[in-house]
């Protein structure tokens, strides 16, 4: 199967590109976890996060906010010291601040999915890129989204990985047309 020319041969990368990456998701625990992860990838490389991932489930109570907001010092000095996940004090404590962000939003909107999705009408924006040069980093959209969730409290939340986040997570269909998940995309929309 042809693939977005982003995913190298580790069955790991190919795995997340062909079930996950762009496949809408619409629960609250899962949109958390994306949001942090890609704020953890900030001036790193996706890869790195996603083999990372599972240790960065175990680290953070597999992203349960009710957990996170109960993190005490003793706490985050155990996060600085865990080796399987990015020790930068300054992601680790954003996971903290963003989980109290994200309970905010969730008091005032019913839900995160509410107000997420609420950035492209409910529904997956659908591309149609021929080529990964074409897909962009950052969009009017992803602005929006980044000064709003800023505006919120959140951290490592830059236009840059709100549109990361948001092609993860299925908001946008940026699978380039020949790649094998496009029309796998478009459908799920439908």
């Amino acid at each position: 199967m042809k693939r977005c020319s982003w995913v190298n041969q580790d069955p790991l990368y190919i795995e997340y590109h062909d079930h996950e990456w762009g496949v809408p998701v619409y629960d609250d625990r899962l949109l958390f976890e994306y949001l942090n992860l890609e704020g953890a990838q900030a001036g790193l490389s996706w890869y790195t996060i996603l083999k990372k991932r599972e240790n960065y489930r175990k680290a953070f109570d597999n992203f349960e906010v009710e957990k996170i907001l109960r993190y005490d010092e003793k706490k985050i000095e155990e996060l600085i010291h865990n080796e399987g996940i990015v020790r930068n004090k300054l992601k680790i404590n954003a996971v903290i601040t963003n989980a109290h962000a994200f309970l905010k939003i969730v008091e005032e909107f019913g839900s995160f999915n509410k107000y997420i999705w609420s950035f492209v009408d409910g529904k997956p924006i659908q591309n149609h890129f021929k080529e990964m040069k074409d897909v962009p980093a950052v969009t009017d959209i992803s602005d929006k989204l980044s000064k709003d969730l800023k505006k919120r409290g959140f951290k490592f939340i830059g236009s840059t990985i709100c549109y990361a986040f948001m092609q993860a997570t299925g908001m946008v269909n940026d699978h380039i047309i020949t790649c094998g998940c496009y029309q796998k995309a478009v459908q799920m929309q439908n």
